[in-house]
């Protein structure tokens, strides 16, 4: 029999076949090998006697990893396999919770001698999380156990944490950065100009500067103004920590390039030596020096050359707290952590749906008396705002009482699903208020028609013909920005009532001007200054409780979720480290995977806005 004729149908059809087989080849090979992998290692853990162990006398070595928050992303249970193998993942999350948990065991353990802080690989965040960090690192020297910190290099946030031990040792050939805050951002207006974009925007607001940057080539005085004041604040909580923490002045940190010159020359140009000069740290030491020094302090180790420790991740999982099988009466904690996006969203992010959801969750609950809010957001959409804001009155309407916990930020959205709770707590350096509102849109119709593409056709009114690809009419402009008005409107309203303000008080102080905790506790926007065991104490003391548990509301997962979870957790210790590292590819992949995130955050489905853009200090 003679073969098929090679038409185009069949050529595709062979072509198809070629790519399916090369595709399920290259599946099977990187899939079976992978499986068996795990299996192999999942039955290695299953037998496996190997526990951590703290020996008596050791040092708690916090060497923590990323970056601090309130509640960690979801991620796929793969990618968390990868990511727990990597000793230090400077890229990661940590629990604030947990951090906070593991540094007040060790306080009460009497295994634990001291505390080394190892903050190499800790990420740039909030001041307000450090201060947190701090305030349990002052309870733990309570106990009597010295804190010592131990660096090749500071920056200014990991410097904060480090201010706290009792001796700060640096590398000779180190350094301490401490330069101080900034606001700078790019404007695209002649860039778009150029691409011929018209990007039409709706605000309220002097200081609402979101959109800026697409309809200027600069900051307007405005926002420098509102920016400059913000950052002195935010930057004098910082130096006046640090400065009390090392018993010198304020003034000794952020100096100007004059200043620092003439302290560098004081040291012959030795940067490290220039940081003992200024009090910055207390000694310096390389590697083997600051390891005979521990040895000296806590003892050597039964294996190897180094001093007795234990590694923080380590002793967290040893140490970590076991969930309640019996709830008892309490507190329930919902997290309100990122932009404010519509829908159900992932953990780790807000929605309208799904944090509502838990907010709902919590008031059904018979068992849940109260609830703290700990909100760390820019805002968002409008309607998710309100959405969730709506969840919180109806939680105050069933007599459970509502107290909001302010993290680093709680700005716009975050400000108004804060708004109505019963009490406010905000940290000292917490961004907060931004109380305004702004709509965008924008069309394509001159960038198109340069290219030759052009659009045209009948509606029956102006709503159906709305369009990136037209331009819109001056008519439907004034209907969007009346719409704004009336939001700005609704925004300061809720202020005036649920802070006991009039409208001219709330309007003086919004204008979308952003303000650090201490300034909105003088403005009235918030109730009281303290973290998140403030805001529990005080849910409780509504509530009318005693004797409470604490609960975190989450969404539950699936039998087969948790089945992996615990799967993938036990065999995560016995996966290569080759296989858990990234490359520079996924690396860049994850920085623009960030950015298409920000834009994807526009989502509200009036194309209302309540979001702080300076809210990332």
């Amino acid at each position: 029999m003679s073969a098929k004729p090679l038409t185009t149908k069949n050529t595709l059809i062979l072509i198809w076949n070629v790519i399916n087989f090369i595709r399920k080849l290259v599946l099977n090979l990187v899939f079976f090998p992978l499986f068996f992998l795990l299996l192999i290692a999942f039955v290695v853990a299953l037998f496996s006697n190997d526990e951590v162990k703290v020996d008596d006398g050791s040092a708690l070595v916090l060497n923590l990893a990323g970056r601090l928050v309130d509640q960690k992303q979801e991620i796929d249970p793969l990618d968390a396999l990868m990511k727990q193998r990597q000793d230090r993942d400077a890229n990661g999350e940590l629990l604030l919770n947990d951090v906070l948990y593991t540094i007040d065991s060790a306080a009460n353990d009497k295994r634990i001698k001291a505390l080394v802080l190892d903050l190499a690989d800790l990420a740039p965040g909030g001041i307000t999380k450090l201060q947190t960090v701090g305030r349990h690192l002052e309870d733990f020297k309570k106990s009597g156990k010295p804190i010592i910190a131990i660096g090749n290099y500071y920056n200014q946030y990991q410097y904060l944490l480090a201010t706290y031990a009792d001796t700060i040792y640096l590398n000779p050939q180190g350094m301490v950065t401490v330069e101080g805050l900034s606001s700078y951002r790019q404007f695209y207006k002649s860039a778009l100009d150029k691409l011929k974009v018209n990007t039409h925007v709706f605000r309220v607001g002097t200081y609402k500067s979101a959109v800026e940057p697409f309809i200027r080539d600069d900051m307007s005085d405005a926002a420098k103004e509102a920016n400059s004041a913000l950052l002195s604040d935010i930057w004098n909580i910082y130096t006046t920590t640090a400065a009390k923490n090392r018993g010198v002045k304020p003034a000794d940190f952020g100096l100007d390039s004059a200043h620092y010159l003439q302290a560098l020359n004081a040291a012959d140009g030795q940067s490290a030596v220039m940081a003992v000069n200024m009090k910055w740290v207390d000694k310096l030491a390389t590697d083997d020096e600051f390891r005979q020094a521990m040895i000296k302090l806590v003892g050597k180790a039964s294996k190897g050359h180094s001093f007795k420790q234990v590694d923080y991740y380590d002793y967290a999982t040893l140490v970590a707290p076991q969930p309640t099988i019996i709830p008892h009466d309490g507190i329930g904690i919902v997290v309100a952590k990122g932009n404010i996006l519509n829908g159900n969203q992932p953990t780790g992010t807000i929605g309208g749906d799904s944090t509502s959801a838990l907010l709902r969750k919590a008031r059904f609950d018979d068992k849940i008396k109260a609830v703290v809010l700990r909100v760390d957001s820019p805002g968002g959409s409008a309607f998710a705002s309100e959405q969730i804001r709506q969840e919180v009155l109806a939680l105050k309407a069933a007599g459970k009482p509502v107290v909001v916990s302010m993290s680093s930020l709680a700005a716009s959205g975050g400000y108004w699903i804060s708004a109505s709770a019963d009490y406010i707590y905000a940290n000292p350096a917490t961004l907060t208020g931004s109380i305004g509102i702004f709509g965008m849109l924008t069309t394509f119709e001159d960038s198109l028609a340069a290219l030759g593409v052009h659009t045209d056709g009948v509606a029956t009114s102006e709503w159906a013909s709305l369009s990136v690809t037209r331009p819109l009419s001056d008519g439907v402009k004034a209907v969007i920005q009346r719409h704004i008005e009336r939001g700005y409107l609704d925004f300061i309203s809720l202020v005036a009532k649920e802070r006991h303000m009039t409208l001219e008080q709330v309007d003086k102080i919004a204008q979308g001007r952003v303000w650090s905790g201490v300034k909105a506790k003088e403005l009235g926007l918030v109730d009281d200054l303290g973290d998140e065991d403030a805001a529990i104490a005080k849910a409780a003391e509504l509530a009318g409780l005693s004797n409470y548990d604490t609960r975190v509301i989450e969404k539950e997962l699936t039998p087969e979720q948790l089945f992996m979870q615990k799967l993938l957790s036990n065999v995560a210790a016995w996966v290569p480290n080759g296989i858990a590292h990234s490359s520079a590819a996924q690396q860049l992949l994850g920085q623009l995977t960030s950015i298409a995130e920000e834009f994807a955050s526009f989502d509200d489905p009036n194309n209302v806005y309540l979001y702080c853009d300076s809210c990332s200090y």
